[in-house]
């Protein structure tokens, strides 16, 4: 018997259907992987299980037994766990009151919080995941992405109203590096076996087929596959996703890179980075890698203008670099950032409003707005990268994570720019979308635009760069091409347990 079984639920919003009878039992031992396109709702669906939002209607059972779905007090007192994708992370409190966020502090005499207890506890739900260097005392708000997201893991682990007995993380390991992934990957193993039952939502096929039993597809809000992980496969997973035949991988280079030099760093230093030399051709792209905060994003926000150089020389199209993002914007460099809430978007305004925001002076006349060109430039955006969307005029918080990232794209797109800064462009991003990101990007290379492409997903990189940066502790420890790597060989380089091969 399942130990949650899900009837028959139905949810619209204005009308519009958004899950349409779907059915899904989570059996405990077992992980469960939930599938689907950006916008097939499965963040829907999450949100319902934890009482964040309220079904149209829906027959949920516990073990048998009538549940109620229509409050988060409900959800903690069922047992369910959730880290969501979206990191939310109060930066003024410490990790440790982070992680005991909307959970019973330990207190000293009923009364007073028992901090020496807080922070041992919150230590050991780290340790879990074989984390000791986060400091339970240190403010959330300093950390990186990826430390932020082992925050929302460990939470998961201290008490709640009721024992544990379902986790449901949602993308857990689009912000974590190959060694942290590893390390969730035995705690869920841990879980599972503990008997516990584990919805785990991916885009990343790979994942699912190596950590679930069973695998639920969700196409329009409907399922459109449901088995065993055995019984399928990985062109039956992406046909079910998307509905039609894709082919993987990377697409072709259109073009050569050509001689003309877009961007010129010689022995750059600034902050935390030194030691940066490379030339970046007109339609190259350079992948940029290391382990996390190696630099990676230290450099793309210098070159967008953030920052000055402390020594050495840098130049982007025969100028020195460009003293703020505005500048930046102005000369053709884009960028898109890694945390599209935060850096990328203004969550109550429309999508138009959204794709348009650097580009007005260029559309407008006279300096005055034009909203028909406006709506029609965001509309061929919208196309090229199969947004899924209900009208232009929607607030862009409506939309599911992976589509609000293609609005972060599509902005940065929307005029070929001369250097595009890429950090992380499909994290949370389903397949039919990647192969339309990556189809984008050689289109633009093949235009003459240079590409800095930074990201952990290390095909990615190897599938796009013609050369790649790799840095470690903020210097440049090599550039090597990337024709012959793997990414196990490209993980030892990063590690510094081979010797890299200087590209040509």
């Amino acid at each position: 018997m399942a130990l949650l079984s899900i009837r028959e639920l139905h949810k619209s919003y204005g009308g519009a259907p958004v899950l349409s009878g779907v059915s899904l039992d989570l059996r405990a031992g077992e992980v469960h992987a939930l599938m689907g396109e950006n916008g097939a709702g499965k963040s829907t669906l999450i949100r319902i299980l934890a009482g964040v939002t309220v079904a149209d209607r829906v027959e949920a059972r516990l073990d048998g037994a009538s549940l109620g779905l229509g409050t988060p007090a409900e959800a903690d007192r069922a047992g369910f766990r959730f880290v969501h994708q979206e990191l939310n992370i109060v930066p003024a409190l410490s990790v440790a009151e982070n992680i005991f966020l909307g959970h019973p502090m330990p207190r000293r005499f009923g009364a007073a919080v028992d901090w020496k207890r807080l922070n041992a506890r919150a230590a050991e739900a780290l340790a879990r995941f074989g984390v000791r260097h986060i400091d339970p005392r240190a403010k959330a708000g300093r950390l990186g992405v990826g430390d932020r997201m082992l925050i929302r893991l460990a939470s998961m682990l201290v008490g709640g109203a009721s024992p544990a007995r379902l986790f449901v993380l949602d993308e857990p390991t689009a912000a974590l590096t190959h060694a942290e992934s590893d390390r969730l990957f035995r705690v869920i193993d841990e879980l599972a076996r503990g008997g516990a039952a584990i919805l785990y939502v991916s885009h990343r096929i790979d994942e699912v087929m190596a950590l679930a039993s069973r695998v639920t597809v969700l196409r329009d809000g409907k399922v459109a596959l449901s088995a065993p992980t055995a019984e399928t496969s990985r062109a039956a997973l992406i046909r079910a996703m998307t509905g039609r035949e894709i082919a993987e991988g990377h697409p072709p280079r259109l073009a050569t890179p050509r001689p003309s030099v877009v961007c010129r760093l010689e022995d750059l230093s600034s902050g935390r980075l030194s030691g940066l030399r490379f030339d970046l051709r007109a339609g190259e792209v350079l992948g940029v890698v290391g382990l996390d905060n190696a630099g990676q994003s230290d450099l793309l926000r210098l070159l967008l203008g953030e920052g000055a150089p402390a020594g050495g020389r840098a130049e982007v199209a025969g100028r020195s670099l460009p003293r703020s993002p505005a500048e930046a914007w102005r000369r053709g460099i884009a960028y898109v950032p890694r945390e599209r809430r935060k850096e990328g978007l203004m969550s109550g305004r429309t999508i138009t409003a959204n794709t348009v925001l650097p580009h007005l002076s260029r559309l407008s006349r006279h300096g005055l707005a034009r909203p028909r060109r406006e709506a029609a430039e965001a509309r061929r955006v919208a196309e090229r990268l199969r947004l899924r969307f209900q009208h232009l005029s929607q607030p862009v918080r409506t939309l599911s994570g992976g589509n609000q990232q293609k609005v972060v794209l599509g902005r940065a797109t929307l005029a070929t720019p001369r250097l595009l800064l890429l950090e992380e462009p499909t994290r949370g991003v389903d397949v039919g979308a990647r192969q339309d990101i990556y189809a984008a990007l050689r289109g633009l290379a093949a235009e003459g635009c240079a590409i800095v492409l930074a990201s952990t997903d290390l095909p990615e990189v190897l599938g796009l760069a013609d050369r790649i940066l790799i840095l470690r502790d903020g210097r440049q420890a090599a550039i090597v091409g990337a024709a012959g790597l793997d990414p196990s060989s490209l993980l030892a380089l990063i590690y510094g347990d081979e010797e890299p091969v200087p590209a040509s």
